[in-house]
């Protein structure tokens, strides 16, 4: 049984980390760290690919190594797509162990579970074999992070009432997303009052620049609050959550968010009303849902930088604007990283990508306004 309330409202995301000439910036992912920490909160949460398996690494050094285990709690997770035979559960997990010299995890889920991979846990027994790892101490709690549709997350709830905490996508966006339909989500969970672990709150980043007539209507209501600020604080106000997950990458977003949440204010009736018509403005902008989680890239056989090409068409999309994007593009390719006209449609990014995202069909298009414009 979770004990929400020894849980902090805002985790460290690990996916995201400050990078220095191509590698984890060590120096000052310990200084967060030591930030996050000396304001009373300790939830990290990593995964097995993260950082392309780095991830869960410098979890070890930055915070195993460096406070004592009891005074910190460490999140990871089992990929279903680097399954396939039972034998993997048991690898991938000690490797999990041996990068983070953890000793045991506090929280460990099944990564991303959608309608393309719950058969995979299904039939090799996931589920199961965590309770054994429960019962060998490995693990404290065991969950899943979630990325299908409501059908989906009642018929496993359900199916498996083991399940003490579920992480899914939320944020003012999404909430009334077709796709992501995180409002529908987060009803389910509370219902059933089972612990929820929130990510993307900013939708990866998104949410915490917006165009410059959208961020005066939250400027005009709180003149000294990030624009950041208002999405979290928008999850945080939600009954039932438990901890809100933000992948920071540099410690300037580190503070701005302990001084969101270390004077948390709750939303307003008045502040609701200006998110709602913020959210209404830009539902009609036409956007692609990337969250730059990155599992696209590992496998990419042509290098490229695939949320990077997204955020770029975005950008032009939000901003109406094309000289900065595209200067921003050149650099990437320039950098050796392949251009949206490249892609050889082998499908790999669409089968790991948690927003289902029609990637070969986007890259077609950013290529047409590129690379042939």
């Amino acid at each position: 049984m979770i004990d929400v309330n020894s849980m902090p409202k805002l985790g460290f995301g690990l996916m995201r980390l400050p990078e220095s000439e191509g590698k984890i910036a060590h120096e000052e992912v310990c200084r967060m760290v030591d930030a996050y920490m000396d304001a009373g909160m300790n939830y990290f949460d990593t995964a097995y690919v993260y950082h392309s398996g780095l991830s869960e690494v410098e979890a070890g050094k930055a915070i195993v190594e460096r406070y004592p285990r009891e005074s910190f709690m460490l999140a990871t997770k089992l990929p279903a797509w680097e399954l396939k035979t039972k034998d993997d559960r048991e690898r991938i997990f000690n490797e999990q162990l041996e990068r983070s010299g953890a000793g045991y995890f506090d929280y460990y889920l099944l990564h991303s579970v959608e309608e393309g991979n719950i058969n995979t846990y299904e039939s090799l027994d996931c589920f199961n074999w965590a309770i054994q790892k429960k019962e060998e101490g490995k693990i404290k709690h065991f969950g899943f992070s979630f990325h299908g549709s409501p059908e989906l997350l009642e018929e496993t709830l359900t199916k498996h009432p083991e399940t003490e905490f579920v992480q899914i996508q939320l944020n003012y966006l999404d909430w009334n997303n077709p796709v992501v339909r995180s409002g529908r989500l987060y009803e389910i969970l509370h219902e059933r009052n089972i612990p929820m672990i929130i990510m993307e709150p900013v939708k990866g980043g998104t949410l915490a620049s917006l165009k410059p007539e959208l961020e005066e209507k939250y400027k005009a209501v709180k003149p000294d609050a990030s624009i950041a600020s208002w999405a979290f604080r928008f999850v945080a106000s939600l009954p039932g959550v438990t901890t809100i997950l933000s992948g920071m990458s540099n410690e300037d977003q580190m503070q701005d968010n302990l001084n969101t949440f270390s004077n948390f204010e709750p939303l307003s009736d008045e502040e609701k009303s200006v998110v709602e018509e913020v959210t209404k403005i830009m539902m009609d902008i036409p956007q692609i849902g990337c969250t730059a989680c990155k599992y696209c890239c590992d496998g990419c056989p042509q290098n490229i930088s695939i949320p990077d090409v997204f955020r770029v068409i975005n950008t032009m999309n939000l901003y109406n604007e094309e000289f900065r994007p595209k200067q921003f593009y050149g650099g990437l390719v320039k950098s050796g990283h392949g251009r949206a006209a490249d892609c050889v449609a082998c499908g790999q990014c669409e089968s790991v990508c948690p927003q289902h995202l029609p990637i070969i069909s986007l890259m077609q298009e950013a290529a047409k306004k590129l690379d042939e414009g």
